[in-house]
């Protein structure tokens, strides 16, 4: 049995943790409170994962290192330059390949859709952010430091998710009615969970995927009306009741509320089409994305569990 070290409990995290476990692999998973999935294969251990020596012992003997952390989204510019600086130092120092879940924040305001080639070009402070990480990891992958692979994903669709989907669906399904600042028809990429873990645990193994970024295999896009409409429909809940907040309620919200605040940033994600090109992935990697259907029902089910 291989040992692979998870960073991060969340969703990916724990989807990533399962799916290594069920395979027979030694899984551990590292968070500050020891928290993670229940598995015989899991051993899950509480640890400052900033702390570069600490994070190199629990990494020693791994085939890879996976950082699925995800601080506070308003405390990206503090939190996260220590956290990636100390996955890439243990990565160097074990040889364990790093393999890091990453975003599209990167590129920023894009005509047309984004793929792996896309200039990242973020004027924002959270792009900026995700942009300094990767290009200390490559810098490090091309020196012959490290292995290092990141896959990139849309907005999450999947029980546990914090993205626009899982604001949106549980008051659908309850029937009540949804008031945020999106265009409610653009259509956008959405990207389930379960296929992102599956991306991430591929890539850490191959060859082939180090050293660049991939797209997670997404299901083509649907507008946030269409997607509530038939996560309605599954469950037989009434039609989505949809609103548009005016962008001046945002920004004023952000006055007072950090994450409200942070929201503005990435307006832009909602307000025209977001569209994320996975072919390469699909094609390289071998993965095929979950049908829409299919993943909105299994969301749909662990929502109303």
């Amino acid at each position: 049995m291989s040992l692979h070290v998870i960073v991060g409990s969340g969703p990916v995290g724990t989807a990533a943790a399962r799916l290594l476990a069920e395979r027979g692999e030694r899984v551990r998973v590292v968070t500050r409170r020891g928290s993670g999935p229940e598995h015989p294969a899991v051993e899950r251990v509480a640890a400052d994962a900033a702390d570069a020596d600490r994070l190199t012992a629990l990494t020693e003997g791994a085939d890879a290192l996976y950082n699925c952390a995800n601080p506070a989204y308003h405390r990206w510019p503090t939190d996260w330059p220590p956290l990636a600086g100390a996955l890439l130092t243990a990565a160097e120092r074990t040889g364990a390949v790093l393999a890091t879940v990453g975003n599209l924040y990167g590129y920023g305001p894009v005509d047309g859709p984004m793929t792996e080639q896309t200039p990242l070009a973020a004027t924002g402070t959270k792009g900026r952010v995700r942009n300094r990480m990767w290009e200390e990891a490559l810098a490090a992958h091309r020196a012959g430091r490290a292995r290092v692979t990141e896959v990139r994903g849309s907005d999450y669709l999947g029980a546990g998710g914090t993205s626009l989907p899982m604001l949106v669906l549980p008051r659908v399904l309850d029937g009540r009615r949804v008031f945020l600042p999106v265009d409610w028809d653009a259509p956008h990429t959405w990207t389930y969970i379960p296929d992102v873990a599956r991306t991430l645990v591929v890539a850490a193994a191959d060859a082939r995927a180090w050293g660049r970024a991939w797209h997670v295999p997404s299901a083509p896009a649907a507008g946030m009306r269409e997607l509530a409409t038939r996560a309605a429909a599954l469950s037989g809940a009434p039609a989505p009741k949809l609103t548009r907040m005016p962008y001046p309620v945002l920004w004023l919200g952000g006055l007072a509320n950090p994450v409200a605040r942070e929201l503005r940033e990435t307006a832009y994600q909602f307000d025209r089409p977001y569209l994320m090109d996975s072919t390469a992935a699909a094609a390289t990697l071998g993965i095929e994305a979950t049908p829409l259907d299919r993943a909105l029902k299994e969301t749909v089910t662990a929502l109303r569990r």
